[in-house]
């Protein structure tokens, strides 16, 4: 049976270790057996045991202390943690998710342990080097056996980057595989969009009407610890959410919500108080946050999880950056970049999307069974040590 390493550490990658690990349970559990490091990157409850017990994801095999360490000296002690954990019970792979610090860290434990890394969200450029996630995913890329882009245009970026497409196997960090695969992502919105129709009473609870409110989230360092950026980001809010129809309800991220307090204007804090219209709430759940996509008119974010859950719920987006990763989303319409150090410029971007909404939300994604069609592969691809 085919061992599996899995690293998760944030929560877009817990909630897309549901697509693969439900495929492995239902389709594949005679022949792949993961196990599962939680990094511990993030440590708030409501940022990841809720999102286990939720999605009903295998508890992890191991779970790290990462509270109260910077970046560096998390990636750090997550690749020698993950390293010891390789040494003592030999995977026949690790699998990695995205571009987070946990990322980096099992991409450079696979590497110096010298066993193959499976690399899910492959291909996918901001064409930004200053942001850590593209140093991330880039160097993932580099150092993976096999290569999973969840959309065309990320396997096209690793082809026009060098990637073969016809390689013989046996594949390795020197003969890589690259595929166009679907998103595992999409798998979890169209698999858990009903559950969350049933077990979530989230508009009642905040009083919100279907397509009468914004859903906004922030959480990228970029813009939580600049204090301009979070001035204006608030400013924008504020001034939309008390001159037109519609509230904006954001469940405000931990590490937002710290430096909110530490960097909002007096004057504007006192107003975003005292706003009926601004409604800021604590982490929601993942069932939550698929029924406010669903249900809202549009979506403000600086994530890019949440900028294709918006697509796949065929909802308007403006993202909080001057770039996205996601580029098909802003090329077709459905997304507009608004950056985040001009309130004017993200009010008017988000009015401008209210009012001429787009038509088309083309098929980017898949069909839904993206996980299926990865532990296939694997099975098949990867050889049994």
């Amino acid at each position: 049976m085919l061992k599996i390493l899995t690293i998760i550490g944030a929560r877009p990658q817990i909630i897309k270790a549901a697509a693969i690990s439900r495929a492995i349970q239902k389709n594949f559990s005679t022949k792949m057996h993961e196990l599962i490091i939680h990094t511990g990157q993030h440590y708030d409850e409501n940022m990841s045991q809720i999102f286990f017990d939720e999605l009903e994801i295998p508890r992890p095999d191991f779970m790290f202390e990462m509270k109260g360490k910077t970046p560096e000296e998390q990636i750090t002690e997550m690749q020698l943690k993950i390293e010891s954990i390789i040494a003592h019970q030999p995977p026949d792979a690790v699998l990695v998710y995205g571009d987070t610090n946990s990322t980096y860290a099992g991409a450079l434990a696979a590497e110096k342990s010298k066993f193959p890394l499976i690399h899910i969200e492959a291909g996918l450029r901001s064409w930004n080097n200053d942001m850590p996630e593209e140093r991330n995913r880039v160097y993932a890329d580099r150092v993976s056996t096999l290569l999973f882009s969840p959309t065309i245009t990320g396997y096209n970026n690793l082809i026009q980057e060098g990637f073969p497409t016809h390689n013989n196997p046996p594949y390795s960090i020197t003969n890589q595989k690259i595929y166009h695969c679907g998103d595992v992502m999409f798998d979890n919105s169209m698999h858990f969009s009903k559950i969350a129709d049933s077990k979530t009473n989230v508009l009642e609870k905040y009083h919100l009407e279907n397509e009468k409110f914004i859903l906004a989230t922030i959480h990228r360092n970029t813009n939580t610890d600049n204090p301009n950026h979070l001035n204006a980001i608030f400013s924008a809010f504020l001034e939309i959410a008390n001159n037109n129809s519609l509230k904006i309800i954001l469940p405000l991220h931990p590490r937002t919500k710290k430096m909110s307090h530490e960097l909002l204007k007096d004057d504007l804090n006192q107003k975003i108080n005292s706003s009926p219209n601004l409604i800021i709430t604590e982490p929601v759940s993942f069932l939550e946050m698929i029924a406010l996509e669903k249900n809202c008119a549009l979506v403000m974010t600086d994530s890019g999880g949440v900028q294709k859950e918006a697509f796949y719920f065929q909802k308007p987006c403006v993202v909080l950056r001057k770039e996205t990763e996601w580029t098909e989303l802003v090329n077709c319409g459905a997304a507009t970049l608004s950056g985040a150090e001009d309130a004017s410029r993200i009010i008017q971007a988000t009015l401008n999307l209210l009012n001429h909404p787009p038509k088309k939300f083309p098929q980017f994604f898949g069909d839904g069974k993206a996980a299926e069609f990865i532990c296939s592969e694997i099975i098949s691809k990867i050889n049994k040590a």
